[in-house]
């Protein structure tokens, strides 16, 4: 592979490969649709077009992978899980990779289902489960919040990258005799670096939001604690 950019070019992957991956992207984004749907409020809305139009912007700064030969940016879906949800989270990441393809050229319109199922459903799923979970265990303070956009962030695009050695697994133009192991091992050492830096931006972002207005901040506001169970007194009084 000359390139191991997560933005999968025409002609990496065979069509009928693409196609499957362009449907599935589809479906998923139609559910994206109808449950995000339900999360849409005075807050919400206006906060999504900010997310898309932020990671629209700072994919345009790369990163170097000196160690690779090759450069990173934002892929997003963390801070967008974060900050507006999985649902509409993975939608405002689809919505940036679109017009880059369309726009830009960055990413071929005909992979553009297998773009879009790496980085903005597999991405965004993989970086929810772990904010779920890391905010359950951690202190909601900005350290703690930190750690958990730092930690979603970084898994999520090595999941990403997995993503697209399955779809190359599985339609790859190039034969890799045998070798996709290497392929997978390379593909998730980049994107663990490219990782570190999509933690540190996601962290400070997301970090910075909580302390002026937590309240835009989705994770914190629908990922409460449960509240516990109030105490009922026996009936008959107590003894």
């Amino acid at each position: 592979m000359e390139t191991l950019a997560m933005h999968i070019s025409n002609g990496i992957v065979n069509g009928p490969v693409a196609a499957v991956f362009a449907a599935v992207a589809l479906a998923v984004l139609t559910l994206c649709v109808l449950r995000g749907r339900r999360d849409l409020d005075d807050r919400l809305a206006p906060m999504a077009g900010l997310v898309a139009a932020f990671i629209f912007a700072v994919q345009m700064l790369n990163f170097p992978i000196f160690t690779a030969g090759v450069s990173g940016h934002l892929l997003g879906g963390a801070l967008a899980a974060l900050l507006v949800g999985p649902w509409v989270g993975a939608l405002c990441v689809a919505v940036v990779l679109v017009v880059q393809a369309l726009v830009f050229g960055d990413g071929g319109v005909a992979m553009l289902g297998l773009n879009v199922t790496n980085m903005a459903v597999l991405g965004t799923a993989a970086a929810y489960l772990l904010i779920a979970l890391l905010l359950r265990v951690l202190p909601r303070t900005p350290v703690g919040l930190g750690v958990t956009a730092f930690v979603s962030a970084l898994v999520s695009v090595v999941v990403a990258s997995q993503g697209f050695v399955l779809q190359y697994w599985l339609g790859g133009t190039t034969d890799l005799g045998g070798n996709l192991a290497g392929l997978a091992g390379t593909m998730a050492g980049v994107h663990l670096l490219i990782g570190i830096g999509e933690g540190l931006i996601t962290a400070t972002t997301v970090v910075t939001v909580a302390k002026v207005r937590p309240d835009l901040v989705y994770a914190l506001r629908s990922l409460r604690p449960a509240a516990p169970a109030p105490v009922v007194p026996a009936a008959g009084g107590a003894r």
